[in-house]
């Protein structure tokens, strides 16, 4: 590293490594799951709150803030004018439901073997961290600034992103933006996103009594349960299924699947597919149900959507996933959510299209969103200075990529994903990926990312916008 400002920035993230550590831990600490909403709470009370502590803390290490009516909030160097150029980056507050499976409270962070543990420590509130003191670094050694840097703090990424869609409305956008709600190097392209709802009929004299799993749509579940008016005796034995005695002789059928992020459901087990086979295979069913079991057995029968003939790929973008993430009963009807993310080589017609072939009348397609894919060119100018960082601070020499994970950036005019995840770093057995229990992140590469993020955000002062 050559660059004449690397020592002061290294110095600046060695000596707030305890800081930084100390205000994870106050952010994770006030769960902020999505939830009514309320007066100046348009996401729920948990997400308020931790945009609250978030901005509490930004206040404390010296930033402007400000809260632009409980939808999105920010941190900045400095007053920004009317019309001027500025950079932001921008982060989320909330988080997807806790789930199962945990070794521990979630909202309180452990270290473990250099690791930090709970829920939101990758995605994103330990990134939130790592922005604010990036803006300390440079408001602290009077950076002079071309372009003013704002931190922005969202509270509504995990489900529709309308934090985002507020800012956008209101307020003037930056120039260049990146998130910090990724991996590295940099993704300058994400799928596109079909995402819905598989409705069945309300089940006349049904055997299924209850069924629900999963806590986001997003994230493949783990476990889940139906309650089914049959004995165990019924039941054929299937793996990952197990039975036990409920009310009045019925049987709750439990799955124990394995979870993980609707993007990238390579080795996870879908607790709700589990169960639905089991249902299948034991042929317990009236025909209303047995239809449309089928049609979920069909979704739940590959990631790729080969099962649904929607499987797909380009030049551009991993293949096609798609995975179901909840169930539940509502109103006598079974409603199963899908998260698809999409290539180039297909579109949301066309999957719109095939779902409603698979589920024929056995279901109904409800709640349709359809989002198109994402993508900037690798050689823009400001995608190069961050690469050129992150290379040089690594020593490595990686290339901008793309992914099926969506994130704030497609909103934005000019923006990339950066960081600070590191899919070549193997989990440990005691830590869980982004939205699976145990969720960790390794506290070394949070402090070097900080590092990447300052060094980043004055080489973009040099560039022209």
């Amino acid at each position: 590293m050559n660059d004449s400002r690397w020592a002061s920035i290294d110095a600046f993230a060695e000596q707030n490594r305890d800081n930084i550590l100390r205000d994870i831990t106050r952010l994770v600490a006030v769960p902020s799951v999505e939830g009514t909403p309320e007066p100046g709470a348009p996401f729920g009370r948990g997400p308020k709150a931790a945009l609250d502590k978030a901005l509490e803390i930004a206040g404390e290490l010296g930033l402007d803030t400000h809260d632009a009516d409980g939808y999105i909030g920010w941190a900045e160097t400095g007053p920004i004018a009317d019309g001027q150029k500025y950079l932001a980056t921008i982060t989320h507050t909330d988080v997807v439901p806790e789930g199962n499976g945990w070794d521990a409270d979630p909202y309180t962070v452990r270290v473990r073997d250099g690791w930090l543990l709970g829920r939101g420590v990758a995605d994103d509130k330990g990134p939130s961290i790592l922005c604010l003191y990036a803006l300390k670094y440079l408001k602290d050694n009077g950076v002079a600034l071309k372009y003013p840097v704002r931190a922005l703090l969202g509270t509504n990424e995990e489900t529709h992103m309308h934090d985002v869609e507020y800012y956008e409305e209101h307020f003037p956008m930056p120039a260049f933006c990146f998130t910090p709600d990724a991996e590295f190097p940099v993704c300058n392209g994400e799928k596109g996103g079909f995402s819905g709802e598989l409705v069945s009929p309300v089940f006349a004299g049904g055997v299924i009594v209850d069924f629900a799993g999963g806590v986001a749509r997003n994230a493949v579940p783990d476990r889940a349960a139906c309650t089914v008016r049959v004995p165990a005796s019924a039941l054929k034995p299937t793996e990952g299924v197990t039975f036990e005695a409920g009310e009045a002789g019925a049987t709750v059928i439990r799955g124990w699947g394995k979870s993980g992020h609707a993007a990238m459901p390579e080795g996870t087990v879908n607790a709700i597919g589990l169960i639905v086979r089991c249902l299948l295979e034991s042929g317990v069913c009236t025909p209303a149900e047995t239809a449309y079991l089928e049609v979920l057995r069909t979704l739940h029968a590959s990631t790729d959507g080969s099962a649904l003939g929607i499987a797909a790929a380009d030049e551009v973008f991993t293949p096609l996933t798609i995975i179901g993430g909840t169930i539940k009963m509502d109103g006598g009807r079974l409603r199963q959510s899908f998260d698809c993310r999409y290539p180039t080589s297909t579109n949301g017609e066309t999957l719109t299209a095939a779902m409603k072939a698979a589920c024929g009348t056995a279901a109904a397609l409800e709640k349709v969103e359809v989002k198109v894919p994402f993508y900037i060119a690798a050689d823009s100018p400001a995608i190069q200075t961050l690469i050129t960082t992150y290379n040089e601070v690594t020593g490595e020499n990686k290339t901008p990529f793309t992914m099926g994970g969506g994130t704030y950036a497609r909103h934005f005019p000019y923006a990339v994903s950066f960081g600070p995840e590191h899919t070549d770093i193997a989990l440990p057995d005691f830590a869980g990926p982004m939205h699976g229990a145990n969720e960790g992140t390794p506290f070394e590469k949070l402090i070097e990312a900080l590092k990447i993020y300052i060094l980043a955000l004055l080489r973009l002062q040099e560039i022209e916008l």
